[in-house]
């Protein structure tokens, strides 16, 4: 069953005559455009791609399951005029896609009762298939990559903000369109924060620097992070970064189908409380991952979903003390029929780098 099948399925249940989707990431998946501007309209033996003039011949030769509609005015005029020729009673619409204001031009531009809907299509592509995990797979080697280059970069007394472009540039290069999202490098004390993006710190000697990166590749994204050290950390920085990697193994070894998100998160939020610093890993285990950085399912203490076999999720525990340091560590897996298999290869024992 293709993509447009399972939504349709979908629609069915809903009761719905078509669902509009105006969610980027959504469009993609299931027309294949990669423009900037559309809309997809699915019906139960119709899909349209709705574009203006400057992306028709891009759609025609994207979107081959679509009959390719030149909007008027607007993509919703264009709707409107749909809708009154096939007579449409009721219209699916993504809730969290859809801005108020962009709820109330919908509703004025159709007779049919409006059905919010969530989830929809974020559920279809929760399961990955053999194409797309080859797609991921690329991603996340240029990720590997990335990391092992630089490695060799840093030193005492460069910032922060140059490691960032440094991932950039060499990502880019090496065939990325570009970073999944906003680079985070984090040394010394800053090391403490999750999301503690480059700044123009100097990374000093001494100092645990976090990298969190991935490549936006083809569609699709990678997401890893590694903890170095700049020359020979602290025993307590030590210490924190130990208690993490084992913490990291354990849930690699353990991650397996059937199992919910919360189960998979206690396996390592468990081992980092026996150690002593369970107050100090305050983010969930992971997240899936995919054409968004972010999807479904959460690897977290509300993470009720179970993991099946082609999901794609990270795997990143850390521990961040305030006015001391942090670590994080995060492999890219697959879930499979007997387990999990790691996409990310970068080394992760404890480097000491920048002698």
């Amino acid at each position: 069953m293709n993509r447009l099948e399972k939504l349709r399925s979908m629609l069915k249940e809903k009761q719905a005559d078509a669902i509009f989707i105006n969610s980027p990431a959504n469009r993609y998946y299931l027309s294949g455009f990669t423009g900037t501007a559309g809309a997809v309209i699915v019906t139960p033996n119709n899909a349209f791609f709705i574009t203006d003039f400057r992306y028709i011949e891009q759609a025609k030769e994207q979107c081959g399951h679509f009959e390719v509609l030149e909007q008027t005015s607007s993509v919703l005029k264009t709707l409107q005029k749909k809708s009154e020729e096939l007579g449409w009673k009721s219209l699916a619409f993504e809730k969290d896609h859809l801005t108020y204001a962009s709820f109330e031009q919908l509703k004025a531009h159709t007779e049919a009762e409006l059905i919010p809907v969530t989830g929809l299509v974020e559920n279809i592509r929760l399961y990955k298939n053999d194409e797309e995990l080859a797609t991921i797979q690329q991603a996340v080697d240029i990720a590997d990559r990335a990391f092992k280059h630089i490695t060799s970069y840093i030193k005492p007394g460069i910032k922060e903000i140059d490691v960032s472009n440094e991932l950039e540039f060499f990502m880019r290069e090496q065939g990325a369109v570009s970073s999944s999202f906003d680079i985070i490098v984090a040394s010394g004390t800053r090391s403490a924060l999750p999301h503690g993006v480059a700044s123009d710190k100097e990374i000093q000697n001494g100092d645990l620097v976090t990298l969190d990166f991935g490549a936006y590749y083809q569609g699709y994204c990678s997401d890893i992070t590694r903890t170095v050290a700049v020359g020979e950390p602290a025993d307590e920085l030590k210490t924190i970064y130990q208690t993490v990697y084992e913490a990291q193994i354990k849930a690699l070894e353990e991650i397996k189908p059937g199992m919910t998100g919360i189960e998979a998160d206690a396996i390592a939020r468990d081992y980092i409380t026996e150690q002593g610093y369970g107050r100090s890993f305050g983010h969930g285990l992971g997240h899936g991952l995919g054409m968004e950085v972010h999807e479904g399912p959460r690897l977290s203490p509300k993470g009720e979903q179970k993991l099946e076999p082609g999901m794609v999720v990270t795997v990143e525990p850390g521990i961040y003390v305030p006015n001391v340091g942090g670590t994080r560590i995060e492999d890219d897996i697959v879930i499979t029929e007997t387990g999990n298999q790691k996409l990310s290869q970068s080394p992760k024992e404890l480097m000491i780098i920048g002698k």
